[in-house]
């Protein structure tokens, strides 16, 4: 099954970090953290493993598919004087111990997380989600709504399968999540595949090394589950329930060689958060799936602002 020939490359971008971008570096800065709210119980949450910086209001970051918490350490560097960030890992992801199951992978994950802002009393803590962290905050928020703050959403979908097809519905993605879901879980990537394929995520050849460890470092299994979880939920409907405003930052122009625009791209996005209710959509000029990396300074302006207005900071 060649999966760039099956899915829009658009979708690709946005999920195939997972079977194609992942590494086993180290922590790329270590930041000094901060002591918790409260006490942690690791045992909570075997699903992911947090790591807390800097001290303010809560501020929870989660990666995307197969990238450790470290995707984010050039973010907790400008946001950790004025917030408390804690700092995602989801098991199995760029060199984290596998999960145990991956039943229900994604649902653990979602379930887990929200025990863990009450037992932590984080007061409804701002979630900034890159990938499949832009899932489930948007996940976090539709089931409890009360439970977070406002999301800044990184490049993602309520709906991954329907970018092809808005009409898409759970059922009728199923068998090309399954077939997915095989044909990842079948092995580890090489290498050079995995760099080959981070080269459509971000333009700097560094980062794309760094992106290709992560992947080969993450488990196939791990990767496989996550990726069919988010083929066949669909929360399209869902973020109605959302009661907090929400950034969404897209990009567009690595697939500019397939047919894409930035008008047409942010068609869709516009299309799958239709019900979503306050939110506002920003599209990158330049940058890649990762816009941390490829659009730093404009991808801080937006979220400068954005919590500046929604999300006061407090030293």
């Amino acid at each position: 099954m060649n999966l760039t020939a099956t899915l829009r490359p658009f979708c690709a971008a946005l999920l195939l970090s997972a079977a194609s971008a992942a590494t086993v570096s180290p922590v790329l800065a270590a930041t000094t953290a901060s002591a918790r709210a409260a006490a942690d119980n690791p045992a909570a949450h075997p699903n992911f493993t947090v790591r807390v910086v800097g001290k303010g209001k809560p501020m929870l970051l989660i990666p995307g598919l197969t990238c450790p918490g470290e995707v984010w350490d050039e973010t907790v560097a400008r946001y950790q004087k004025q917030y408390q960030c804690h700092i995602i890992s989801l098991a199995g992801f760029g060199g984290n111990a596998a999960p145990a199951s991956t039943d229900k992978l994604l649902q653990n994950v979602r379930d887990q997380l929200l025990t863990y802002i009450k037992t932590q009393k984080l007061n409804k803590p701002v979630v900034v989600g890159h990938s499949l962290g832009g899932f489930m905050g948007l996940w976090l928020s539709s089931t409890q709504p009360e439970a977070v703050g406002p999301l800044v959403i990184v490049d993602s979908l309520p709906f991954m399968a329907a970018v092809q097809n808005p009409a898409q519905t759970v059922e009728g993605a199923r068998p090309m999540a399954e077939g997915m879901r095989q044909q990842v879980a079948g092995g580890k990537m090489t290498m050079a595949q995995a760099r080959q394929m981070s080269t459509g995520m971000v333009t700097d050849t560094a980062r794309m090394t760094q992106l290709a460890r992560w992947s080969v470092a993450s488990s196939p299994a791990a990767v496989a589950q996550a990726m069919y979880d988010m083929f066949t939920t669909d929360l399209r409907q869902d973020i109605a329930r959302v009661q907090q405003p929400v950034l969404v930052l897209g990009a567009w122009a690595a697939y500019k060689q397939f047919g894409s625009t930035k008008e047409s791209t942010r068609a869709i996005f516009e299309q799958q958060y239709a019900k979503l209710p306050q939110h506002r959509i920003e599209m990158s000029e330049a940058g890649r799936h990762f816009l941390m990396y490829d659009d730093t300074a404009w991808f801080f302006q937006q979220t400068d602002g954005f919590l500046q207005q929604h999300y006061a900071a407090k030293k």
